[in-house]
């Protein structure tokens, strides 16, 4: 596994999880893996506030800004979207392997 979290700058990753209400952001796919490389996208899982009620376009915009932040293509993937998934296989294999980058403790928001 290579070091990702050296190309993850932690203190803009918290910002932007503020800002957009994110309690939990993890990583997850390829870039916890061997397989990993420059060209590689960046796929996390993220875990909302109850009170975060964001849209498509809403997403589309975190999305860009993620990007633009790591100079990566950027998948976000809703934590609560794998939970519910029927795809077991897949849903373990994310869950078990996310690496948190960022989390807010339990009582500062309930989470969806």
């Amino acid at each position: 596994m290579k070091d990702i979290t050296k190309i993850i700058p932690q203190n803009e990753i918290a910002k932007f999880c503020h800002r957009w209400k994110i309690t939990e952001l993890a990583l997850f796919g390829s870039a916890l893996r061997d397989d990993f490389t420059p060209n590689s996208d960046l796929d996390f899982l993220v875990t909302f506030a109850t009170d975060a009620e964001w849209g498509l376009f809403d997403h589309v915009a975190m999305q860009q800004e993620l990007q633009a932040l790591l100079h990566r293509s950027i998948d976000l993937i809703s934590k609560r979207a794998v939970e519910s998934s029927r795809n077991w296989l897949r849903r373990q294999e994310i869950l078990n392997t996310a690496l948190i980058l960022f989390s807010e403790p339990e009582a500062a928001h309930a989470t969806r």
